[in-house]
């Protein structure tokens, strides 16, 4: 137990291994297990991949909107900060931050839309499902087998760090059937912290975002009255500052006062529930890292305003559907004609559904928006129109 760390925090030197084993001979510095998990996710190429995988904005124009890679280097920031104040392990945390978003197709909940009506045949899909399939089978840089091979406690973090998953799709229960998950329990606080991290971050870099496009103004934020009250606490703390940056002012506030209440109500919940080690959490009958019921409610409140103030303003809707256009042409061309896609593909494509079509969409989930866009043009002979709505 390394000082300073919490008795129900978890335990790098603990942990419950790794699906095909580990030789110690060929461990590479003096890394704990989970520090080694969170350099295999940087170093992979589907991480990499997320630079070019729409957050909000589908393939943005400007350099200054978040995608994927960023949002997640965000909420990695946030998690450490939250899993400090909790005595927790901050590298499985910032591994799990960094891992969350891998299993996203191109063009965010457009493409994933897509792809669950191209394989409703199939199994369907799920981008949390996904990100455990790329991380335990299709990103294989390692001679000795596949996937990356992360710790259990990884796994099992990304799995359900939204809770326990009693009904898991196809791609969850044949992994969680190789290397049991224990996919009905709790998860550890890590991943708690990292859920919330990542609600705390999209909750207000979007608002950033939305403001940048000019999809969201000020008067409509302040229609929200916990955004009034801070707005006015930041104008007479800094009355000759220009608005844009009082608008960066309070979106910092915001995520400030977001982190504060979930640092505090999970040090109150952790202490009422008498857990004493990672077992008791998983063994806990509720997530333990949360919002007040005060600042629920904000949260709330904030994520109804931003579905329809942004996610499901009109423009936002349009792009959408020519990306759910895009992908399902996509899919439709490939499953027709498998010639069109590359030959590492071609090589390994099954002969019998399901696993057929599960290959095509492990390929196309696999694209960044700008690939996914290049291979229209090429299949079809003319770029998608529409597709950048900023």
């Amino acid at each position: 137990m390394i000082e300073g760390r919490a008795p129900y925090a978890s335990d790098p030197a603990a942990t419950r291994g790794r699906e095909f084993g580990t030789d110690d001979k060929a461990s590479r510095g003096p890394r704990s297990a989970f520090q080694r998990d969170r350099d295999r996710i940087i170093h992979s190429i589907a991480f990499r991949r997320l630079r070019h995988k729409t957050q909000v904005f589908i393939a943005p124009d400007g350099d200054h909107y978040r995608v994927r890679l960023t949002h997640s280097l965000e909420v990695a920031q946030i998690g450490r900060v939250i899993a400090r104040a909790l005595g927790l392990d901050e590298d499985l945390t910032e591994a799990l931050c960094l891992a969350h978003d891998i299993g996203h197709p191109p063009f965010g909940h457009a493409g994933e839309d897509a792809l669950e009506a191209a394989m409703a045949n199939a199994g369907g899909f799920d981008h949390n499902a996904n990100t455990l399939r790329v991380l335990m089978r299709l990103e294989s840089p390692y001679c000795g087998h596949e996937g990356l091979n992360l710790t259990w406690e990884t796994l099992e973090g990304l799995a359900k760090h939204n809770g326990p998953v009693l009904q898991p799709t196809w791609a969850l229960q044949e992994l969680d059937s190789a290397f049991p998950l224990e996919l009905n329990t709790f998860a550890s606080l890590e991943a708690q912290v990292a859920a919330i991290s990542d609600d705390i971050a999209y909750d207000n870099h979007d608002i950033d975002d939305g403001l940048r496009a000019g999809f969201l103004c000020l008067d409509q934020l302040l229609e929200l009255p916990s955004v009034a009250d801070q707005w006015r606490v930041i104008e007479r703390r800094f009355p000759t500052a220009p608005q844009d940056r009082l608008l960066r002012e309070l979106v910092r506030g915001q995520i400030g006062r977001m982190v504060n209440d979930v640092i505090a109500t999970a040090q109150t919940k952790i202490v009422q529930s008498g857990v004493t080690s990672a077992a008791d959490v998983r063994a806990a009958s509720r997530s333990l890292v949360t919002f007040s019921g005060a600042m629920g409610e904000e949260e709330r409140a904030l994520k109804q305003f931003m579905y329809q103030r942004l996610y499901l303003q009109q423009e936002q809707r349009q792009t959408a559907d020519r990306a759910r256009e895009v992908i399902a042409k996509l899919f439709a061309a490939f499953a027709q004609d498998p010639s069109q896609m590359p030959e590492s593909w071609r090589a390994t494509l099954p002969e019998h559904e399901p696993e057929r079509t599960r290959h095509i969409a492990d390929f196309i989930a696999g694209m960044t928006d700008r690939y996914a866009i290049d291979s229209y043009a090429r299949l079809f002979g003319q770029t998608p129109e529409g597709l950048s709505n900023v």
